[in-house]
């Protein structure tokens, strides 16, 4: 087994080698190291918690009551015995929340896009996927045995011409993110769609990040843009704005009728626990009545980005509660977040194979666990840090 020690030393050589740092999470949305003595709190700006729902008294109640009523888990696969009415007032509640005839949950976003792309197409089909779409969605596309096509982030031009000389006869798939996760920028959903059109194509979106947060009560940037009768497949999360767990495909019945006869992640795999569900629906219900979440979060995102412009960060701070700071080198982004962390702060250093070589970055997750206090601090603490250790950052 010495090939194992040796891959693992490549990583350390190039920066790239990746630790888990127990924490301990409390009600009140604070973290700590779990080996720390004492009021020893921890700023977080690695979470996807954007709005603090995951401490919310109406998400906590709800599940609570749902493990009263239904114990800790389903027991089994939904197709088997354990598909309570619980999962079918979720699927019509999340359905109407994107404008959607239908939607079927998934026990997380890696397994949605695992399961879905393989079940769309398959040998003999061709897919096009966004360079900087998540792993999820290239295990997906791998799983599925069609032929991968990557055009360039973001770019239209490439994308016709990767149409054009590739489309083919096949069933073909353009499958792009709403909101990119590791980049904080928006996809031209409206520009893609016109291709998706023009060249008779299956789109699928990923609203993992986009979801509560954009579009009218929170329902994404699909339908913010407009677009729901445009887009084939809509893939979300319940773990990431709406503060609990699971995901979901929105689209048609027929859709919905087919991924349960074959999207293999959905019908091998035990229901999702019912606080979790539970949970989501309470999420769901709470964005509708209080928009003011979004808003808030976006204006505190705003602020952040403002504090850095201030101080004399180059580049385009981009459009959403997600701002990554470009550092290059994957030793000096983790010396940063490790001074960060020294600081009782809280923020990755994201590096390969998760970004492209040289492209090391730390991801500042704004959420509303953090005041504009706390945003001001780490905005100025960011500046100090790079110009000690003498390291170049920019949006």
């Amino acid at each position: 087994m010495d090939f194992l020690e040796r891959w693992l030393q490549r990583r350390r050589d190039t920066g790239n080698y990746r630790r888990l740092f127990p924490l301990e999470r409390f009600a009140n949305g604070q973290i700590r190291k779990a080996d720390a003595a004492g009021d020893s709190a921890i700023l977080d700006f690695s979470s996807n918690d954007y709005l603090a729902l995951s401490i919310h008294p109406d998400l906590i109640g709800a599940a609570r009551n749902a493990l009263n009523l239904y114990g800790t888990g389903a027991g089994a696969a939904r197709l088997m015995s354990g598909d309570l009415q619980l999962y079918h007032s979720l699927e019509e509640v999340t359905a109407k929340f994107k404008n959607q005839e239908a939607a079927l949950l998934f026990g997380s976003g890696y397994m949605a896009n695992i399961g879905v792309i393989p079940a769309l197409v398959g040998r003999g089909d061709i897919i096009f996927s966004d360079r900087l779409n998540h792993a999820s969605i290239y295990d997906g596309c791998r799983l599925s045995g069609a032929k991968l096509i990557r055009f360039h982030h973001n770019d239209l031009d490439h994308l016709e011409k990767c149409l054009k000389e590739e489309r083919g006869q096949a069933k073909a798939l353009i499958i792009v993110e709403s909101l990119y996760s590791m980049d904080g920028d928006r996809c031209p959903l409206a520009g893609i769609a016109q291709l998706k059109d023009r060249y008779g194509c299956l789109l699928m979106v990923d609203e993992a990040h986009a979801t509560g947060i954009f579009g009218r009560h929170g329902g994404g940037i699909i339908q913010e843009d407009g677009l729901e009768s445009e887009v084939d497949v809509t893939m979300g999360t319940f773990g990431k704005a709406l503060g609990s767990y699971g995901a979901y495909i929105a689209g048609s019945r027929t859709l919905k009728k087919y991924l349960i006869n074959r999207a293999r992640s959905f019908i091998y795999s035990t229901g999702l626990p019912p606080s979790a569900v539970a949970a989501s629906l309470a999420a769901i219900n709470l964005i509708k009545k209080e928009p003011e979440l979004s808003q808030q979060l976006l204006e505190n995102s705003a602020y952040f980005k403002k504090c850095l412009q201030e101080a004399g960060l180059p580049g385009d701070p981009g459009p959403s509660q997600i701002v990554p700071m470009m550092v290059g080198d994957s030793h000096q982004a983790v010396k940063i977040a490790e001074e960060f962390r020294k600081k009782n702060i809280l923020v990755t250093a994201v590096r390969p194979p998760t970004v492209p070589e040289g492209t090391a970055r730390l991801r500042f997750s704004v959420t509303l666990h953090q005041s504009r206090q706390n945003l001001a601090n780490a905005a100025e603490l960011l500046v100090k840090t790079s110009k000690d250790l003498s390291v170049s950052i920019s949006f």
